[in-house]
């Protein structure tokens, strides 16, 4: 939702830092790279008990993540870097899933939860973008719902600083997540049938 109705207000900067990064040589695919690493340690941050470490490089990461398809598009987007931004994404994400369920095993049964949730979220995302003859700013058709990549990064922050309920916000996540499901399951049927 915020990364389909807020971009408009944080674009401007994206910009100037893709235009930036673009004059230093810098390529989409580079920088999706180095997001990925730079988000994939926010696991290791959260198992060694670094929770404003985890917190900022996940965020840098997925403002890299954004900086990356700017990038593409004022160049030559290809499919090839679609596909490693989107599975590099669920990489960070499995990361932060991994590295909590390690650190506070407790909440295992939860996180795996949440994992299952995603998978099917972004197995509907997936195939709908790519059975959808609808194109939209993005190399696919792209689903806006309750649960985007800022909604996700608000709840993972909430699980990593606030990890002494980790379980009630990994819940919510899964809440959202299954809500998510059938918004995009329900604008599937009318797109698709």
């Amino acid at each position: 939702m915020l990364d389909t109705h807020a971009r408009k207000h944080v674009q401007p900067l994206v910009e100037k830092t893709a235009d930036f990064l673009l004059k230093r040589g810098f390529t989409a695919d580079g920088v999706t790279k180095i997001a990925f690493v730079i988000g994939v340690s926010s696991g290791a941050f959260i198992y060694w008990d670094q929770p404003v470490l985890a917190v900022l490089v996940l965020w840098v990461s997925g403002y890299l993540d954004v900086v990356d398809g700017t990038m593409a598009r004022k160049t030559k987007p290809s499919p090839w870097g679609t596909l490693l931004d989107i599975s590099f994404d669920r990489l960070v994400e499995l990361s932060i899933i991994i590295g909590l369920a390690f650190r506070f095993p407790d909440s295992m049964w939860a996180l795996l939860l949440l994992s299952a949730s995603i998978v099917v979220a972004m197995t509907v995302f997936l195939t709908v973008g790519a059975l959808s003859d609808k194109k939209g700013m993005k190399s696919f058709y792209y689903q806006a719902g309750l649960a985007e990549r800022t909604e996700g990064f608000i709840l993972f922050t909430l699980m990593i600083v606030f990890s002494t309920h980790l379980t009630t916000f990994t819940l919510l996540f899964l809440a959202v997540q299954i809500f998510t499901i059938g918004q995009r399951m329900a604008e599937a049927r009318r797109l698709l049938k």
